[in-house]
């Protein structure tokens, strides 16, 4: 099912994600675990932030950029699931990974210690990688910006989850890609940087689905077959969680989808 604009609707029922009123500030602190969002001041913003918990990505993203800049992080998390998960069109996704690019660069202009202006900026960049293909993107030079705007969330947030799961992942991928010395001696990649990533990240959002997809994915490109275990075990843990929000009910699904 459309909605105007082109954006497909949610595909699940999201009932359990309405949060309405002041239930939004209460629940802030586990709906933003992953993130480490700060609670908005602005109260379109924190309109934006409710309507994508609820799965209405398209209006948190038009809510977010009629915000301004304040609105940034709200807007480009919904565009950058929205395309991750239920986006069909390659073409599209490409083009909206780089309007999420550019719009962090003017977020971090502005604001320079805003850690998500950095983070989605890395997160963007890194699914056009994986799309045109990583060893093409590690040519193109998008490998250093993934890794500095990494760093720099982490720099600006040490407690950012998120933005350590997208490190341990960016490690797996570059040494899948060219071997664990190339990427050692080019990159500053390591097998031990990506698996204590993935592991301070758990430490940081034990709720995450995500954080063990994430990681069995890394530990099968850096190890294969022989953490076979760990890997079903992390897709169990994923696929047995309850969402808080409409983000992770995709994240959780997909954990589903890959253990069948």
């Amino acid at each position: 099912m459309a909605k105007k604009g082109g954006w497909a609707a949610f595909p699940h029922d999201n009932s359990e994600f309405v949060y309405e009123g002041a239930s939004l500030k209460k629940n802030w602190a586990r709906l933003h675990e992953g993130d480490a969002e700060a609670f908005p001041t602005n109260k379109a913003v924190e309109e934006a932030w409710r309507l994508f918990h609820a799965g209405d990505f398209q209006g948190a993203f038009d809510t977010g950029i009629a915000a301004g800049l304040d609105g940034y992080n709200a807007a480009n998390k919904a565009a950058c699931i929205y395309n991750n998960y239920l986006e069909t069109s390659d073409a599209k996704k490409q083009k909206a990974y780089e309007e999420i690019a550019a719009r962090c660069e003017e977020l971090q202009t502005a604001q320079k210690k805003n850690a998500n202006a950095f983070y989605w900026h890395a997160y963007a960049l890194g699914r056009y990688g994986q799309l045109i293909g990583v060893a093409k993107a590690l040519t193109q030079g998008i490998g250093g910006k993934v890794r500095t705007s990494l760093e720099t969330a982490i720099k600006l947030d040490a407690k950012h989850a998120d933005a350590h799961i997208a490190l341990g992942t960016f490690n797996a991928e570059v040494i899948e890609k060219v071997g664990a010395m190339i990427g050692k001696m080019t990159y500053g990649v390591s097998k031990e940087t990506a698996v204590e990533m993935y592991e301070k990240a758990l430490k940081l959002n034990p709720d995450s689905a995500i954080a063990r997809t994430e990681m069995a994915d890394g530990l099968y490109k850096l190890f294969g077959d022989k953490k076979m275990k760990d890997v079903e075990k992390l897709y169990g843990e994923a696929a047995a969680m309850t969402p808080a929000d409409a983000m992770e009910c995709l994240d959780i699904e997909a954990a589903k989808a890959e253990m069948e």
